[in-house]
This record gives C-alpha cells, structure tokens and sequence, in this order.
C-alpha cells in the first residue's frame, strides 16, 4: 500500500516539478532576450541609444513590482490561477513586441514580459503546497536553480536566433513558448485547497509600485543621468521616502501586501539582506565576463569572442546551477539552510578570488563563472526552504516573492556600480581598464563576504524530534515535517 502511495506521488510530483521548472526559465530567459541586438536598437527603431536602454530596464523594473505583489494574489486567490494570469501577461506582452516598430509598442510588451518573475515565488509555493515533505527539498533548489539556467542558455538561444531570422521572431518563438506552458501548468498544476484570509491591499501595492520604480529608475539611470543630478537624486530620493510611508501604512494593515511584521522576524529579514548581497555578487560576473570576452584583443584586455561564442562560454554555469540541484537539497538536509548559504557565499568569494588572480584566458574565466554558478545553485536553494521554515503555508507565496524581490534589488544594483566602475575606469579612453575590472571583481568579492556574514547572522533552527508516525496519517505527517528546515526528509524516512 505504500509503495503504491509512493508510486503514485512520484508519478504525479516530475510532471509538476518539471512543468514549474521550465516556467520559471523562461521567467529569466525574458532578462537576456534581447541581448544580443540591444546594440542594434537604435537604428532597428530610429530611436537615440538612451532611450532604447528602456527596454532592458523596463523589464527590470516590472519583475521587481510584480514579484512581492503575485505572490500575495497567489495566496489571497490561488497560485495555479495567478500563474496562468502571468503567462497571459507574458503572451501578449511577446505577441505586441513581436508585431512592434517603433519604442513605445517595444517598451509596453517588454513591461508585460517582466511581470513573467511572479511565477518563481509561486511555483516554489505551490511545490510546498502539493508534494510530500521528503521532496520539496530537491524540487525546491531545481526551481530556484532555474532561473540562472533560463538566463545563461537563453543568451546563446536568443543570439542564434537574432543572427539567423528576423528580430521580431525573438517574441514570436517567446509566444510559442508561452502558449504551450499555459497548456502544461492548466493540465498538470492542481488547484488550490488552501487560501489565505483578508482582502487584497490595493493602496499598499500601488505604494509599493511606485517606490519601487523611483529607486529601481535611479540606480538603472544613475550611470547616464550622472549619480549627482537632479533627475537620480528626485527619482531615488522620492522613492525612499515613498517606500518609507509605504512601509508606515502598511504596518498599520491587518492585511497588508506584504507583512512586515512577518519580513523582520530574524531568519527572514537575515535571509532577505544576505539575499540582495548574494545577487550583488551573482549578477556582478553577469556585467564583467562578457566584457572581459567580447572586447578587442587590441585593448590588450579582451579576448574577441563573438557573441554567440560568449553566450556558449558563459553557458555551463547554468547548467551547473541545475546540477546543483540534487547537492543543494542533500545540503539543506543534512547540514541546514544555514550553513548551505554560508557554503555559497564562500563558493563565490572563492570565484572571484581566482578572477582577481587570472582572468585572462578564456579557460579562466569559463571556470570562474561555472564556480559563481555553482555557489549560485546552491544559495538560491538555501532560501526559500529558510523563508518556509519561518511562515505559515498560506504566506509562503508573499513571503518568497519578497525574498525575490531583495534579490532583484541586488542584482540591479549590481549592474549599476558595475556600470559606473568601468565608466570611471575608461575616463578619458577607448574603454574599461584592468584596474577597473579588478575594482569590480573585488567588489563582487566584498559583496559575496558580506553575504556569508548575513547567512551566519540567521538563527538556527530549533531542533526538532523524531515522532514516529503512522502510515494512516502521512497528510499530518507531512505538515509536521515542513515546520522546520532541518531534517523534514528524515523524519519522514524514519516512519
């Protein structure tokens, strides 16, 4: 009876899993899309270069608005049925790019693209939702990996594409995409049985929207618009203090967008600034690598590659983060979350040590970047299983979309300084220098220390005891199991 019970949980968790998986790699594949013609922007649309960089920062500045916000309709409404409104979203949002000639058609599908991020949080609720505890685990930090996966292989994808065809096929092929995930989450996603109570804050999460876009538009356009100019200074000012009253009002809510009071509970908050710390780092190599790759050998620094070379050299370190999957969940069982986030910080701090050491072969940087993917696929994994061990079922979805949300605010900053490191570096000359790109290796370094700290500042866990349980009732057997991020999967192999 139990093998048979089994049999039927396995059959009925890879299709989940797998389906969950590939949505949320193409969340991030959105991210690099258009990568390889954003040089060719300009002239594609008869538009100046400033005003075409909106269309990666768009997509940016959407994804950070809509993660914390679907996770909170996820719980107020059902995961399954927000997930299917976001792959709507990201549908239209290819199939009005894809017909687009001019920037203001471009920009608006790019934004509805970038609401595509909400599915990450979800999909790891609805995996805490729908499988036994003894598999959340690993199917958790193959979620969570996939996002780097998405990112890394859709830059070759999308540069293949972008030189062979048309550019618009770029979204055509995206619609495709997300035309048969729409059909695969509404056939394998079960419906939701369990909905948190409260009504949905309206005026938290248009607060929240626009203190977001103000800081998010300053550190993107702080580079162009100069750090000191009245345009950054009233777009980053204006929303800290918007996000400053934001959070006042919020406090004041019983059901507000996004708990605070839940946010600054000591594992959350620790997990949620090692989080932004930990996408500093990650998104650092996203900037550095492919420069250090595609400039001229007649720099002295570069390597020359194409792009379509430098995506295929970046590529393995997603496939490591898949790879890490099986390792991450070993990890976070035997050992903890804790310790399983202090272990990828010093992974990359370790990366960037070699950068910092050699980076001047293509070999070199290939391994570098696989390790920062490694302790990538291994961080990521760590910390929703932290965030579920700290709240109830019915906030998983709120509670891991802030979680995203801090991780996008890492990684935009991440760019940011990068940018404004090699701007500073290449004053006066043709481009970046090797004290710049040291500079920013160091930095990423300093950001992945600062990571390992915060991890090490979480609470550890209580433990908890053993209680053998009958097979009648494996439902409350795994609900106790998932209190804790320590031994849920030998608990249950105990009983």
């Amino acid at each position: 009876m139990r093998k048979a019970r089994a049999l039927t949980l396995d059959q009925r968790s890879w299709p989940l899993i797998a389906v969950l998986a590939i949505t949320g790699a193409c969340a991030s594949f959105m991210f690099t899309l258009v990568m390889p013609i954003q040089a060719q922007l300009p002239q594609l649309l008869d538009a100046p270069r400033e005003a075409t960089a909106w269309v990666v920062t768009i997509t940016l500045l959407t994804s950070a608005i809509a993660t914390p916000i679907s996770g909170r309709l996820g719980d107020l409404f059902g995961k399954r049925r927000v997930i299917l409104l976001l792959l709507i979203t990201l549908i239209v949002g290819n199939i009005l790019a894809a017909v687009s000639t001019d920037l203001t058609t471009l920009l608006v599908g790019r934004a509805l693209q970038g609401l595509m991020s909400g599915v990450i949080p979800l999909g790891i609720a609805v995996l805490r939702d729908q499988l036994p505890a003894k598999r959340i685990g690993g199917a958790v930090a193959l979620i969570s990996g996939s996002f780097g996966f998405g990112s890394a292989l859709g830059l070759p994808i999308s540069s293949l594409i972008a030189e062979t065809m048309d550019w618009h096929a770029l979204f055509w092929i995206a619609s495709a995409l997300g035309v048969a995930l729409f059909a695969l989450i509404a056939l394998i996603v079960p419906k939701d049985t369990a909905f948190a109570t409260g009504g949905f804050d309206y005026v938290g999460a248009f607060g929240l929207s626009a203190g977001l876009s103000g800081l998010l538009v300053a550190i993107a356009q702080g580079n162009a618009w100069g750090w000191t100019s009245p345009l950054t200074l009233g777009f980053g000012v204006g929303g800290v203090l918007l996000l400053v009253a934001w959070g006042a009002f919020e406090l004041r809510l019983a059901d507000p967008v996004v708990d605070l009071r839940v946010a600054a509970r000591p594992t959350i908050l620790m997990t949620n600034l090692a989080s932004a710390a930990l996408g500093f780092a990650f998104f650092s190599s996203a900037v550095l690598f492919p420069q250090l790759l595609e400039l001229p050998t007649s720099t002295g620094l570069g390597l020359g590659v194409s792009l379509l070379s430098m995506g295929l050299i970046l590529a393995p370190a997603g496939l490591v983060q898949i790879a890490m999957a099986p390792i991450a969940a070993r990890m976070n069982r035997t050992v903890g979350g804790r310790a399983t986030l202090v272990t990828s910080a010093v992974i990359i701090a370790f990366s960037y040590a070699l950068a910092l050491l050699a980076a001047t072969e293509i070999w070199q940087i290939l391994l570098a970047n696989a390790l920062i993917g490694a302790g990538i696929g291994i961080g990521f994994a760590s910390m929703p299983m932290l965030i579920m061990g700290a709240v109830d079922s019915t906030e998983t979805g709120a509670a891991n979309g802030l979680n995203s949300l801090m991780r996008a605010l890492g990684t935009s900053s991440s760019a940011a300084v990068m940018g404004a490191i090699q701007a500073a570096s290449s004053a006066g000359i043709s481009g970046p220098t090797a004290g710049g790109f040291r500079l920013g290796f160091a930095v990423a370094l300093g950001a992945a220390v600062v990571a390992g700290i915060l991890a090490l500042c979480i609470p550890k866990p209580r433990p908890v005891h053993a209680v053998a349980v009958d097979t009648s009732v494996d439902v409350a057997a795994d609900s106790s199991a998932r209190t804790s991020e320590m031994a849920p999967e030998s608990a249950l192999e105990t009983a």
